[in-house]
């Protein structure tokens, strides 16, 4: 994938991390339809499923594969043999692929899941490296729970998979262990400490177990990351992925600050996110940030009149750059003091 320093590459993975979360299973077609609609979005990477993990995995990255054109096709594969050659099989037919690889890095992950030596694991990394880019050029790494793994590991893993021709690697805050100056930092001491990291595009995948996900993958975006992996409507293992249209709002309403781009088709975001919910049946909350019912909604009779004075003063995003036609007005038929009519509440124009 060509690089571009100022731009940030989009890897989305509601297909794959997303999907196989309680709730949010999809058939062979709902996930085809999802993988045209995230290509419509123009996200750079469809992380499109687990090829090994069952047939219907296999055929549905396949079928993706096949038929989506325009983002990388991904395929996630454990760092084993059986898994590599599988998902090179899912996703030979697409035009741009990629092999998505990975292994446990964190003491616990090697200790008690692994049951390998920290050695072990560092030639499993290479192995799984070397073998994927004899099936592919674009090759990922990730070191699973690298926030909870041992800094000067980390460094030789990272670079020891650079080294065998990985063009990205992923730093996973598998657990949602980490705090946002804590991951920048990170992201930062990589850069100073893999001899081999200007070879390759630092990515980020972080969870939201104590709800930092964004936060950490904007800091990672502070410190030099150049990819976010992350899921519509924050969809994911436990208490989900950093939020899709959370992390290129922010990007894309901040760029005086984060100074950097998506080439995300911001209109199509509200289209993907209730294409989701009308596949999986699960709503977001009405104060769910971009998306929510309320994102755009006033209650407030100052808000109102501020907003209709100059849309500014209390929108820092417009509707219609996540596909909205207007703005939504909820007058409270409970307050006399508004100056509009009573008895409306929750007027939208989707």
């Amino acid at each position: 994938m060509a690089r571009n320093k100022d731009q940030v590459i989009i890897f989305d993975t509601t297909l794959r991390d997303g999907e196989q979360s309680p709730g949010f299973s999809m058939t062979m077609d709902e996930k085809l339809t999802l993988a045209h609609q995230l290509g419509k979005l123009n996200v750079d990477v469809i992380e499109a499923g687990f090829p090994q993990a069952s047939v219907g995995d296999f055929e549905a990255v396949s079928r993706i594969a096949r038929a989506v054109k325009g983002p990388v096709i991904a395929g996630l594969a454990r760092a084993m043999t059986g898994d590599i050659d599988r998902c090179a099989e899912a996703i030979k037919p697409a035009s741009k692929k990629r092999i998505h690889t990975f292994v446990g890095t964190s003491p616990t992950h090697i200790k008690y899941q692994l049951k390998k030596t920290h050695d072990q694991v560092l030639k499993m990394a290479a192995a799984a490296v070397r073998r994927a880019r004899g099936y592919v050029k674009d090759v990922e790494f990730s070191a699973m729970d690298a926030s909870r793994t041992e800094p000067q590991f980390l460094y030789d893993v990272l670079q020891a998979a650079i080294e065998e021709g990985a063009a990205t690697v992923n730093i996973p805050d598998t657990v949602g262990y980490a705090i946002p100056v804590e991951f920048g930092e990170l992201i930062a001491a990589i850069r100073e400490n893999v001899p081999n990291i200007e070879k390759a595009i630092i990515s980020v995948h972080c969870h939201d177990d104590l709800g930092q996900a964004v936060a950490n993958s904007l800091e990672a975006v502070r410190n030099g990351a150049r990819q976010v992996e992350c899921a519509v409507n924050g969809i994911g293992e436990r208490a989900g992925n950093a939020s899709l249209e959370e992390v290129v709002m922010a990007i894309k309403t901040r760029r005086d600050y984060l100074k950097v781009t998506t080439q995300v088709n911001t209109r199509e975001i509200y289209k993907t996110s209730h294409l989701l919910i009308s596949i999986t049946g699960v709503p977001v909350q009405p104060n769910k940030a971009i998306v929510g019912e309320n994102a755009f909604a006033h209650e407030s009779g100052i808000h109102q009149d501020g907003v209709l004075k100059e849309r500014t003063t209390f929108e820092i995003m417009t509707p219609s750059s996540i596909g909205l036609k207007k703005t939504s007005w909820c007058w409270a038929s409970t307050q006399g003091a508004t100056p509009f009519p009573k008895g409306w509440r929750n007027w939208r124009t989707s």
